[in-house]
């Protein structure tokens, strides 16, 4: 792990997340003192969400069954058209 300075990582932000990219972590300091982390992003490929709705759903099964027919149905009435352009 690499500490910068804040004014360090201003100048060079572009090659900071160049690194970060690379799979480097970077700590920003700022008067001698722990300000950031600048580091890769976490990936993700939904998986976490369809398991938190999946729980959700297990919660809460009185739920409205018919609550995605309904906002698919909605989805349809929309048009390319800008209703508040009228």
């Amino acid at each position: 792990m690499k500490l910068m300075t804040a004014s360090e990582a201003s100048r060079n932000f572009a090659s900071l997340l160049d690194r970060a990219e690379k799979g480097e972590t970077i700590v920003i300091t700022r008067g001698g003192r722990r300000l950031a982390t600048i580091g890769p992003a976490s990936v993700s490929n939904g998986t976490e969400l369809v398991s938190a709705l999946a729980a959700w759903r297990e919660r809460h099964p009185d739920d409205d069954p018919t609550f995605e027919d309904d906002v698919l149905g909605a989805r349809e009435l929309l048009t390319e058209d800008d209703p508040w352009d009228a």
